[in-house]
């Protein structure tokens, strides 16, 4: 074999690749930082340690969870995708990926999920169908609802909560805070997001927020969300216990979120993605960093 054949990945390589791409495993930044601030300040209020097979289990959990919902979504609204001219180069509009390959992706990461869950304990196990159901509910959410963002903060809201579950084996107030901060603040964004397809879900019969009742309310809706989401992250901190370092990571969110609301107006949509991928990730990657160090200077211990 030459090296320049050995380089060359083979087709189960390239579908892998091609899996991955149409799951954006890449955006799993979102929601998983919040995933882990449940975790480690469960374990901090437990006995101050962290519990690495603990930790462990509810990263491979979230990440998993997360690509049944994206495959499914994709799965669900290939036709819809390829109406649309922002999204007819995915990868099951275009053949890159066969909706076979798909499905078996799809189904290799819900066993995954399952048996994080089952490892976890048993009532992470016994709640992990509903978990799955609401990740899959919000695909279909835009056929019969003007309010998908609704559905899709219900499903991110589990994260956490589920996170919370895997350390403790129960629910408690302050994970609740947390996936009530987490969904509206994905519910939030998902509606600036969505404003960009208001015209063409208007022409598909797509049913969104924005098709329905304009941009400028969909903008306007999505500055309360978010103001929502500063007062459950707030919730979180007083209920949790955290300290001041973690109050300097709000407010850092806080300026964030109001900056990702100006950069975007309704007549002009062109800084969406500025707002979406550059403010977002950075909004979870740097509370997740504050919460953390609050932690740690609180006595979390490895």
């Amino acid at each position: 074999m030459s090296a320049s054949t050995a380089t060359v990945p083979g087709p189960q390589v390239g579908r892998i690749r091609a899996f991955l791409r149409l799951v954006m495993i890449e955006h799993s930044v979102f929601a998983l930082p919040f995933a882990l601030i449940a975790a480690f300040t469960a374990m901090w209020s437990q006995d101050r340690s962290i519990h690495w097979r603990q930790l462990v289990l509810i990263l491979v959990a979230m990440v998993s969870a997360r690509t049944v919902a994206m495959a499914g979504n994709r799965i669900l609204d290939r036709h819809f995708d390829a109406l649309n001219p922002r999204t007819a180069n995915r990868e099951l509009v275009t053949g890159v990926l066969s909706l076979s390959v798909a499905w078996r992706g799809l189904g290799v990461a819900l066993a995954i999920f399952l048996a994080s869950a089952a490892l976890l304990g048993w009532l992470p196990l016994l709640l992990s169908p509903v978990a799955v159901g609401l990740l899959i509910l919000y695909s279909y959410g835009k056929r019969f609802t003007d309010f998908p963002q609704v559905l899709l903060g219900l499903a991110q809201a589990v994260a956490p909560i589920g996170a919370w579950m895997g350390v403790t084996g129960g629910f408690a107030w302050p994970a609740t805070a947390l996936g009530l901060a987490v969904g509206t603040w994905i519910g939030g964004f998902d509606l600036i997001y969505s404003c960009q397809d208001a015209e063409i879900d208007r022409q598909i019969k797509s049913r969104s927020f924005p098709a329905r009742f304009g941009i400028p309310s969909a903008l306007r809706w999505s500055c309360l969300t978010h103001a929502a989401t500063v007062a459950c992250y707030a919730w979180f901190g007083l209920a949790a216990g955290l300290g001041p370092i973690w109050w300097v990571g709000l407010a850092v969110t806080t300026a964030v979120l109001v900056y990702e609301h100006v950069i975007v107006r309704a007549d002009d949509l062109s800084r969406v993605n500025r707002a979406f991928f550059t403010a977002n990730g950075f909004v979870g990657i740097q509370l997740f960093l504050f919460a953390l160090i609050d932690l740690v200077v609180q006595g979390l211990r490895p």
